[in-house]
Order: C-alpha cells, then structure tokens, then sequence
C-alpha cells in the first residue's frame, strides 16, 4: 500500500519530498556505494531541487537522471533539464559526468534510444527487466499523466526491455517528447509523486485508487509509492483513504 503525506501548503510538501529525497539517496549509498535519482520537471518539483541542493553534504557517488524530457535544445524554457540546472546543479558540486540529460534535441525516437541504453550501462541491468533506480521524483498532471505517459496513450504499453519512449503526439506540447517507460517506473526502488493546488486534487485521488490506463499515475507500484500533497491538492480523497495510508499528517510548518 502506498504512503499519502498531506502538507499544510506547497512550500511544506516541497519540504517533505526533498528530506525523503535526501534520505533514501543516503540510503542507496550506504547500501550500494551509489545512489540513483531520476527528477522531473514543473513548478513544485523545481522548488524541491532548491531545498535539495545543500540538503546532502556531498553529492559524491550521486547520478541524476531525468524522467522525461520535452524534445528541445538544453537551453529552451521549456527544457526539464533547464530547470534543473537551474535550482539544483548551480549550488550543488556535482561532477558533470554524473548529470544524464535526455538528448531532446535529437528528437524522440534517436533521444530514447541512446537514454535507454545508458540507462543498462550505467545501471548494469539485464536485457531482460528494466533497472532499479533508487528514487524517482514525479509530479502528477490534472488529466493524471505522470512523466510524459499520457492518459490511454500507447506508451503505457512499452515492455520491459524498453527502458525509454519516444513519444511524437502528445497530447500537451510540444509534441515531441522523451520519457521513461513505465515498466521502469514501476522499478524503482521508491518513487515520490508530489503534487500541490486543487487543479490536481482529481488525479491524486485517481492515483490511489483503481489502477486504469486513464489516469497513468495510478499504475504506479502502490509497494513503493509514496504520495507528498498540500491541503489543496488531497481536497478529493475519501476520508477512508486518508485514514487507510500510513504516514498521513497535516503538516506544520517547522516539522521539516
């Protein structure tokens, strides 16, 4: 079953997600001498990777990755990896060689392809199930997308040898887009989905519960799921499910 935090505000829940962050990388590399982290794009999760930035004392043994990314040059507005360099890498010394960008500029199906296999290289994975990566971070869309797997898109029915998607008509633009495949989601040893504001209060509350291909958050490994919102954003969930999660607590501020 998954974990549900409910948090006062968005400046809370962002807390949370980085001090679970930060905690299973320390656990990753005190077990495997290594951690890896896939992190997304969007306005909470960005306010995340500043929080996250000092929160480790050294990134040392740390990989980023990155869980989808919009097919344009590193440097474009919409660039998910612009963000990223933008809140966490300018104030973290993390080597170069531990940064995996999605190559969005090489267009869908040529920027999966190459991220899938240095995904199986660098994670020293089988040819046959997808690799363990140790914490991903996703937010969630209103329409329930996580990633850039989109409500009964196609995509959500890649195998498990196919560790990255191209994705040539998504639904939101750009329509090119890169993403990790959802056998690979469901992987990870822990994923976070955060979410904050009461135009994600449907999809959070479609992503604990029935599984379905319209609302791909909810195929997510429940096991290993770990849901951080505001207040705004679990404004649809049951009661019964608030009181069925463990770890449930409106949080104040000062407790993170």
């Amino acid at each position: 079953m998954s974990e549900l935090t409910v948090c006062a505000d968005a400046e809370l829940a962002a807390r949370a997600a980085c001090a679970q962050i930060a905690r299973a990388l320390k656990e990753a590399r005190a077990a495997r001498g290594v951690a890896h982290l896939a992190l997304s794009g969007g306005r909470t999760p960005g306010r995340t990777y500043e929080l996250l930035s000092p929160a480790l004392e050294s990134w040392r043994a740390v990989e980023l990755w990155f869980a989808d990314e919009r097919c344009v040059p590193a440097e474009d507005e919409q660039s998910n990896y612009r963000l990223v360099a933008q809140t966490l890498l300018e104030g973290t010394r993390i080597a170069p060689g531990q940064v995996h960008r999605m190559e969005g500029e090489l267009g869908p199906a040529e920027g999966a392809r190459r991220y899938g296999q240095a995904l199986r290289e660098r994670l020293d994975a089988s040819a046959d199930a997808p690799p363990a990566l140790d914490v991903v971070l996703l937010g969630v869309g209103p329409d329930g997308h996580v990633a850039s797997l989109f409500p009964g898109h196609p995509a959500l029915s890649a195998t498990a040898q196919q560790l990255c998607v191209g994705i040539s008509d998504s639904p939101k633009p750009p329509a090119q887009r890169i993403t990790l495949s959802l056998p690979l989601l469901r992987s990870a040893r822990a994923v976070i989905l955060l979410a904050s504001g009461p135009e994600k209060a449907r999809a959070v509350a479609g992503a604990l519960a029935q599984p379905t291909p319209k609302l791909p958050a909810s195929l997510l490994c429940a096991e290993r799921l770990t849901v951080i919102v505001d207040e705004d954003a679990a404004a649809a969930l049951p009661d019964a499910t608030r009181r069925a999660r463990a770890g449930v607590h409106p949080t104040r501020r000062g407790d993170v």
